[in-house]
């Protein structure tokens, strides 16, 4: 299960997620991040699993400027790991 908490002044959202993120709810978080602010962040603190599609997408939000806040270690790894791979097979 997968809890978004959103905080906005107008130029920064924030987003607390709490819990998995899975390919089925990465749809749910783009949808909670277009809300026209400049600046975006996602906190993944209180992040306990992801699967390779969040992995992905979370590689694409940061190539887009999107913050990733106390990013687990685990993941920035695996996000890690993904890059190199994508960049040996030139993708």
């Amino acid at each position: 299960m997968l809890r978004i908490e959103k905080e906005s002044d107008g130029c920064v959202a924030r987003l607390l997620l709490s819990g998995r993120i899975q390919s089925d709810r990465i749809a749910c978080i783009r949808s909670a991040m277009n809300d026209g602010c400049a600046r975006k962040i996602l906190d993944l603190s209180e992040v306990t699993i992801v699967d390779v599609a969040a992995v992905r997408f979370l590689i694409q939000c940061e190539s887009e400027g999107v913050e990733l806040a106390q990013c687990p270690l685990y993941v920035r790894e695996w996000m890690c790991r993904e890059r190199a791979e994508r960049a040996e097979s030139g993708l």
